[in-house]
């Protein structure tokens, strides 16, 4: 049974075929062609977390396939208390062809592999997005024709997105720097592991933005305070304030570089409008590509690829 947990499960040829499919249907879709390839499958999404890209992505990507979506707050399901997680998981699991979850606990999304005898998405834990990186190298394979020496400069927090994003770059041969204060880089022991898994990945971080944006193909960035760590938004306002990407950062990329964000962003912190709302802005592009990903990612998982 397949899952998409963490990216490292995944092979290049994975990926491939996941992006394949994706490409495929949404060149069907632009031409109002939507086949029925999911007809009375049931998709049960489960947040903890609220979500604007991810709840719909998911919504649409099944409806438009034929399909349909369920969706569960943590508080609706049972979890936290009401039930055991396994009983939950084994419940839902039996009315449902295949569940997402965006949760906290990386532990969660565990347990539901473990006791839901379905496949199981990750569609964000506080380790992963496994997801939105995949959306992200789609997109970057789009916008370029092909990823070859393609490089990636993330401006920020090393976060989830980050943390995924730097293990897609990897599988897909993509170099990325994490240009980000210290203390709030990828961590030694992740990129460690990186390195022995994928011995050819160029993936590494620095403080220094012209190293970073030297080249780039992309400066990505995400918000500096993500959600369960409202406490320490003043501090982390103050730590990341000089890595805003602003118009005299992205005059340090190429000419040809392009600007991504996961999405939401917070406008006039992180990035500003200029930046977002700009011609070099893919951002919308990318966010709109959840939906086409999330397509072929559910027909990967239920081993419907042709």
């Amino acid at each position: 049974m397949r899952h998409l947990n963490s990216l490292l499960d995944l092979s290049p040829g994975d990926v491939e075929a996941i992006f394949t499919v994706s490409h495929d249907l949404k060149a069907r879709s632009e031409k109002g062609d939507r086949p029925q390839l999911l007809q009375g499958h049931i998709l049960t999404q489960v947040f903890e977390k609220p979500s604007l890209r991810t709840r719909l992505s998911f919504d649409a990507a099944m409806m438009q396939l034929g399909g349909d979506s369920i969706f569960l707050s943590a508080v609706e399901a049972g979890i936290g208390g009401r039930e055991a997680v396994k009983d939950v998981a084994r419940v839902i699991g039996g009315y449902s062809d295949v569940i997402a979850l965006r949760t906290f606990s990386q532990k969660l999304i565990d347990n539901f592999i473990e006791f839901s005898g379905v496949p199981i998405i990750n569609g964000l834990s506080d380790e992963r997005h496994p997801c939105q990186a995949l959306t992200d190298l789609f997109t970057m394979r789009e916008t370029f024709g092909d990823l070859k020496d393609k490089k990636i400069a993330f401006i920020g927090d090393g976060n989830n997105v980050a943390n995924s994003l730097a293990i897609a770059a990897a599988i897909c041969g993509v170099s990325m720097e994490v240009c980000a204060p210290a203390g709030y880089r990828l961590g030694e022991d992740f990129l460690k592991m990186l390195r022995k898994k994928y011995p050819a990945s160029n993936i590494s971080h620095t403080d220094d933005f012209k190293s970073a944006l030297k080249d780039a193909s992309i400066v990505y960035t995400d918000v500096w305070t993500s959600m369960g760590q409202e406490a320490e938004e003043s501090q982390r306002r103050q730590v990341f304030g000089p890595f805003q990407v602003n118009a005299k950062l992205m005059k340090m990329a190429p000419k040809s570089a392009r600007f991504m964000h996961c999405l939401p962003a917070k406008r006039g912190l992180e990035v500003t409008d200029e930046v977002i709302d700009g011609a070099q802005s893919v951002a919308f592009q990318q966010a709109d590509n959840r939906m086409h990903l999330a397509k072929g990612l559910i027909l990967w998982v239920l081993e419907k690829c042709k």
